[in-house]
């Protein structure tokens, strides 16, 4: 096995307390081989801007200013980040969501309110496949 070395060991990057980088899952569990380059740029951007929680106030001409995009290029790259299930998006909100293929199996069929409650049963049943 080949043993790596940095090329400049005195400049090793560490992870600020205030940032988090790319979850690995976006490329091992194939997320980003579904994305535009557009989407690709602007959930980089995304994930640099965004706080703790995932969430970002970047207006649209901010964001289209930054990326080098016209309005449809923005709005097709977010769309296309929406469907994945990789950010949730309500004007001038964006969230930065989990890659957790659980999480994310349950969620993408199945929208429930911030206020309503489902059983841990129902979460069993439909990451098993018995809920529809």
């Amino acid at each position: 096995m080949k043993t790596k070395s940095p090329i400049l060991p005195g400049r090793l990057r560490k992870v600020p307390k205030h940032f988090s980088w790319l979850d690995h899952r976006l490329v091992r569990d194939r997320h980003i081989e579904h994305c535009t380059h557009q989407a690709s740029a602007l959930y980089l951007f995304l994930v640099a801007v965004a706080d703790a929680e995932g969430l970002s106030y970047y207006s649209d001409s901010s964001v289209m200013k930054r990326l080098s995009m016209d309005e449809t290029a923005l709005r097709d790259a977010r769309e296309n980040l929406i469907r994945l299930d990789l950010i949730a998006y309500e004007k001038p909100l964006y969230q930065v969501l989990p890659l957790d293929r659980e999480v994310r199996a349950f969620t993408n069929q199945t929208r429930l309110p911030v206020d309503q409650s489902i059983s841990l049963g129902q979460v069993l049943k439909k990451i098993a496949g018995g809920l529809s």
